[in-house]
């Protein structure tokens, strides 16, 4: 039984670090950079917050990544956390 649970453990661990985004910059990372850190992101949506940030300036609040087209309140708030702008 001891056995079984720590292999649960193990395994909700592993599933937990595969699954959750890493933080990051979204005035100075790749289109490709952000695709792999925010859950939700795909690579049409990280290269739009890139020419959004190309053709507005930088982010000064990382709420801001909502005025990006195709990103909306849902996306910002799961990924809120992960998503930093200094």
């Amino acid at each position: 039984m001891k056995t079984i649970n720590t292999l649960a453990a193990l395994a909700a661990l592993v599933i937990s670090s595969v699954t959750s985004a890493a933080p990051v910059n979204i005035n100075t990372a790749s289109a490709t950079q952000i695709a792999e850190a925010l859950n939700g992101i795909g690579m049409n949506k990280a290269q739009a917050i890139v020419d959004y940030r190309e053709s507005y300036g930088l982010f000064s609040r990382a709420d801001e990544i909502v005025f990006v087209r195709g990103i909306g309140d849902s996306t910002y708030e799961k990924n809120k956390s992960d998503i930093l702008v200094k």
